[in-house]
């Protein structure tokens, strides 16, 4: 099996540093010391550490399974609710300790870092649009109300998502998930 690169090393130690400590809580020293790797070979992949975080956040977006949520098998309502259940899972398996690694930056630095607040953005964008064609595709086949916006519930399921990962996280109770999908899934979508 091939070794991987030191680049790889210091995304993958900065995805976790990030999501445990925060953008600011990780410090650069945090970050190559679970890399295994010394300090200053982040600044020979990387120009800065909002960089670092830039391809952390692209890496995370790409883990959180849209492609099978847009395209997997099954029907719509059914893809979209298993893509929350992994969500779901991911987060009490960390003990609840963890949120979105999008939605912690968008509340930590968004509104210090240009370059982050965009990309947090378009992470987002992408997420909500994603939604938002898989209840077209519900609307599609009957099983989601033709007369409601698709762009409009996507938008209201992600920020309810979010809100509750926040809170579930303060109190350290899945009990927000619980409602977030009895009120998505039984009521709103039902």
């Amino acid at each position: 099996m091939p070794q991987r690169s030191m680049r790889e090393q210091i995304v993958e130690a900065a995805i976790e540093q990030f999501h445990e400590r925060g953008f600011n809580g990780a410090g650069v020293k945090d970050i190559t010391d679970a890399a295994g790797v010394p300090k200053g070979s982040l600044y020979n992949h990387f120009d800065s550490k909002e960089l670092l975080a830039v391809e952390a956040m692209r890496r995370y977006g790409a883990s959180r399974r849209l492609e099978e949520l847009a395209r997997g098998p099954g029907a719509p309502l059914e893809r979209l609710r298993q893509h929350f259940e992994f969500l779901r899972d991911e987060a009490v398996g960390y003990d609840l300790r963890r949120g979105c690694l999008l939605g912690n930056f968008g509340a930590e630095v968004a509104d210090h870092n240009e370059q982050i607040r965009a990309v947090v953005g378009a992470g987002f964008t992408r997420w909500r649009d994603t939604i938002a064609n898989v209840l077209r595709q519900a609307q599609a086949e009957g099983t989601v109300r033709a007369e409601s916006d698709a762009d409009t519930m996507a938008g209201f399921v992600l920020g309810a998502w979010e809100g509750a990962l926040i809170v579930t996280r303060s109190r350290r109770t899945d009990e927000p998930l619980q409602a977030f999908f009895a009120i998505v899934f039984d009521q709103l979508l039902h």
